[in-house]
């Protein structure tokens, strides 16, 4: 997942703004694994090989 595009995604319980939360591996400006977290309620989505899952917690 590239970093310019991380404020094109919105929270879908919510529809906070996302921001990164960690970063285990990157590739210049690819974020490869870690994790994006919502500004208002709080919840992780995962990326996982590139990917940023945004599934709702009960359904992953």
């Amino acid at each position: 997942m590239r970093r310019d595009i991380i404020d094109l995604f919105a929270c879908p319980i919510c529809k906070g703004d996302l921001v990164i939360d960690f970063i285990s591996k990157e590739d210049g400006d690819e974020i490869i694994e870690g994790g994006l977290c919502c500004s208002r309620c709080k919840e992780h989505y995962p990326i996982e090989n590139g990917v940023v899952i945004l599934l709702p917690p009960d359904t992953r």
